[in-house]
């Protein structure tokens, strides 16, 4: 197929991926969030731009596209791992750290789709500090209307209103692990070891910059690659290929109803 084999066939294309996507099963109307890894593709004419364009090609005018534009380094430094800083410096990054702007503040490691989508003319992203999303489509106020600080993948959040929706995932080119609609799995599921945690965020607050403090359940998405793998090999979900990446679509809604019977089960 055109665009796909080692490095040095034909590029692929907008027109390319609008094809490959359709094959996945996107059509016009449809309400997908889209989770990519864009190197995974192979060599895409026009990078993020054509990539963009090929899939509001395909959802059409009726369609509504929405990603993460997610920005954990606005976060409480305490629990920092991926790497860890000093003590030293928590005061000096809860002091001075910038305030979350929709407009502005840009993502940290959502990659460089999302990244531009952000900016794309008619995007609307959500105020959560940390957790955003954008959306762009018939849908997208609704999606983006509201984004508690708390339950921030629950029922009113942009998670939520896509379950609302009974709208779409795509995964292109990652796993479940990125896979964020699972923490919605996660604040309905019950299991012993469950806990919410002080998390923090420097926030505009009457247009002022703050230090918010604010309870947020303590998200792990380790086992979200096996739950995953498992649920597509039990509802028979298939795999697609878009250039060289591999594809996972499927409908949201029944992944989360399955997924917290999944974590009640089997985490600890």
């Amino acid at each position: 197929m055109s665009g796909q084999g080692e490095y040095g066939s034909l590029p692929v294309t907008v027109d390319v991926l609008a094809e490959q996507f359709a094959a996945c099963g996107l059509e016009a109307g449809q309400t997908v969030l889209v989770h990519m890894a864009m190197s995974k593709i192979g060599w895409v004419l026009g990078g993020a731009q054509a990539i963009i364009e090929a899939f509001l090609r395909v959802l059409g005018p009726t369609g509504t596209l929405m990603m993460p534009t997610q920005t954990a380094d606005n976060t409480e430094p305490s629990y920092w791992q991926h790497p860890p800083v000093p003590e030293s410096w928590w005061p000096i990054i809860r002091e001075h750290t910038p305030a979350y702007d929709p407009a502005i503040t840009p993502t940290r490691m959502m990659g460089r789709v999302a990244e531009l989508f952000r900016t794309w003319p008619g995007v609307i992203r959500t105020s959560h500090p940390v957790g955003s999303f954008a959306a762009l489509g018939r849908n997208a106020e609704i999606l983006t209307a509201h984004h508690p600080l708390e339950n921030e993948f629950g029922p009113n959040s942009p998670i939520g209103q896509l379950y609302a929706l009974d709208g779409y995932i795509l995964l292109l080119g990652v796993d479940h692990g990125n896979n964020t609609s699972l923490h919605m799995a996660e604040e309905h599921a019950v299991w012993p070891s469950k806990q919410i945690v002080q998390q923090g965020s420097a926030m505009l607050v009457n247009g002022q910059r703050q230090w918010v403090t604010y309870q947020a359940l303590d998200f792990n998405d380790d086992d979200f690659p096996q739950l995953g793998d498992q649920y597509e090999a039990e509802h028979g979900i298939p795999r697609h290929r878009v250039g060289q990446a591999e594809v996972r679509f499927m409908k949201q809604r029944p992944l989360i109803d399955w997924a917290v019977g999944w974590i009640e089960r089997n985490r600890s």
